[in-house]
């Protein structure tokens, strides 16, 4: 089995390898391959990644390289976890929509636009270049903002899924609180990407007992510190939103504790300056604790339980992922790609019913997903018009004299990026 990872050197991908290591029975890897244009990163996250594998009796090969075509040749399975224009774009991103008084974030809101727009046409050149050297290999998309770069691959025609971490995590953190074992927990998780809520908690399968009602009771205290969200709302929810919400929940709160903190990128770029450090210690043979502090807690599982139910291996019966609406969700598109439990097999997704969706959750998937139609059509198609029109559909945004400015801003702070500008 060969594996590909487009954006390898990422100081990310230790927490890649570690899981294919340890859940080496899961997922067989034979050969891995890490791809990035960036060498002395590739190499030193190279060297720990082998490190990695021999320390945990891992036999299988890792391969680095720069030469995209070589890497994907072959591939029954490509990951991308690329980021177009590295942390200083993603500095931007969360600096200038706060001029406007938007809340500045890399997937969500005009930096998240920025991204998708900068993301769309190199993802889709890589797929591209996949389809052509390894027709039959999964893409399994970590690349934010997933919901828009996995809609433009599946609209391509690519067999491609997308994936994120937050139904993962939250698992995790709901069966600690319950004492019981994460496989054990499933969620009715509904939404789009980094816009979904917990509907309900079971315990042994999408059929068993909800028991979201009494982690509300017993650790709502908890699980609001989290999301950075006030336990009352919690309370009248009666649900656990993403820790996304909270841009649209807290917006203006958010937006002023932007304006009066380092963003969330220096503080990223801080640590992988850190990361690379230790990466170069030849004597380093795990991933480092810092590294629980750069986000993304249990991709690797995540991607390992999907990769190998794609492939025909013994991934999860159900698994949180973002493929196409179908009719699942029947206030929204066809075509629009949410992200709902699902059973996957080597045919693809085919998510699980969703019971009745509360109107307060409806009328923003229906909104956020007008925005990601628009987001799209500008990714594709370029002008300033198109941009205009997606941020005016954004949420987040919606008067016309912000959307204008940010429209100017965007353009002005991604023109390397952007072809037609």
């Amino acid at each position: 089995m060969k594996l590909t990872v487009v954006g390898g050197g990422s100081t990310y991908t230790p927490e890649l390898i570690d899981g294919f290591a340890r859940l080496r029975d899961t997922l067989p890897v034979e050969e891995l391959v890490l791809v990035d244009p960036a060498t002395d990163r590739l190499e030193l996250v190279g060297g720990l990644a082998r490190r990695i594998f021999a320390t945990q009796d891992h036999d299988g090969r890792i391969v680095t390289t720069t030469d995209l075509d070589a890497a994907v040749d072959g591939a029954d399975a490509v990951l991308l976890q690329l980021r177009v224009g590295g942390q200083a774009a993603r500095e931007q991103d969360e600096t200038w929509p706060l001029e406007c008084g938007c809340v500045g974030q890399e997937t969500t809101g005009a930096g998240g636009l920025a991204k998708a727009l900068r993301t769309v046409p190199v993802v889709l050149d890589i797929a591209d270049r996949v389809r052509r050297a390894a027709p039959n290999a999964w893409i399994i998309d970590f690349t934010n903002p997933v919901g828009i770069v996995t809609r433009a691959l599946l609209q391509a025609g690519h067999k491609a899924i997308g994936l994120c971490n937050v139904a993962i995590g939250l698992q995790r953190k709901f069966a600690a609180l319950l004492d019981v074992n994460p496989s054990d927990v499933h969620l009715d998780h509904v939404g789009l990407n980094h816009l979904t809520w917990e509907t309900a908690v079971r315990l042994n399968g999408p059929e068993g007992e909800d028991v979201l009602p009494r982690l509300l009771t017993d650790h709502g205290d908890t699980i609001a510190a989290d999301l950075r969200l006030p336990r009352p709302l919690l309370d009248r929810l009666g649900t656990v939103p993403s820790y996304y919400l909270r841009y649209f929940y807290a917006h203006d709160e958010v937006v002023e504790e932007q304006r009066t903190k380092p963003s969330r990128a220096a503080e990223v770029a801080a640590m992988e300056r850190e990361l690379l450090t230790l990466y170069a210690d030849p004597a380093l043979a795990e991933k480092p604790p810092l590294l629980a502090r750069r986000g993304g807690a249990y991709y690797s599982e995540a991607a390992v339980d999907l990769a190998a139910s794609l492939l025909g291996g013994h991934g999860s019966p159900y698994q949180v992922v973002n493929t196409l609406n179908r009719g699942t969700l029947p206030f929204l598109p066809d075509d629009a790609v949410i992200e709902v439990p699902a059973t996957i097999t080597p045919k693809g997704a085919t998510p699980l019913p969703v019971p009745s969706v509360d109107p307060l959750y409806a009328g923003l998937m229906a909104g956020v997903t007008t925005y990601e139609h628009l987001a799209l059509d500008a990714a594709l198609h370029g002008g300033r018009d198109r941009v205009f029109r997606a941020l005016l559909a954004h949420p987040l945004i919606g008067q016309y004299t912000y959307a204008d400015r940010l429209t100017d801003q965007l353009i002005a702070h991604n023109r390397e990026h952007l072809a037609w500008a």
